[in-house]
């Protein structure tokens, strides 16, 4: 190297695999086993290294946790959490794309009533309400004189 520092940036999320098995089993509070077991049946899938070691995300502590509650508290067996755990994964990819349908459906209300802006703007103005001493309403239609 030339006596540089490099400057890696790395922004690090929820959902940036960092975690190895252990350190995952330690802070889920289950055996590496156990995560092991998840993985196989599907419940959570961590991301893998090039030597195809498990690193786990932020995302993917919180699900395993999720799995063990509902596994011990609400004695849900595995295919069943499996099941919610697809169909939460499917009630957010479907709310992702309400939002993004409601934005397109709000950015041709907001063109439609542009639009219709400027076609009120360019009415002619030929039709004048006409109010007479009696207070009696009438429309006056104001015709130009011919040039002949």
């Amino acid at each position: 190297m030339d006596g540089r520092r490099r400057n890696l940036h790395y922004e690090l999320t929820d959902e940036s695999p960092v975690y190895v098995i252990s350190v995952a089993a330690q802070l889920s509070g289950l055996h590496p086993q156990t995560l092991r077991q998840y993985d196989r049946l599907g419940l959570v899938s961590p991301d893998r290294t090039a030597g195809r070691g498990r690193r786990y995300s932020a995302r993917d502590i919180e699900l395993l946790r999720q799995v063990q509650q509902l596994s011990q508290d609400e004695g849900i067996n595995l295919a069943g959490i499996k099941r919610i755990i697809e169909l939460e994964n499917q009630v957010a990819a479907l709310s992702a794309r309400v939002a993004e349908l409601q934005a397109v459906v709000d950015g041709a209300a907001a063109a439609m009533q542009q639009r219709e802006a400027q076609v009120h703007a360019s009415y002619r103005r030929d039709l004048v309400p006409y109010a007479d001493a009696q207070q009696t309403s009438a429309l006056v239609v104001w015709r130009p004189k011919r040039k002949d």
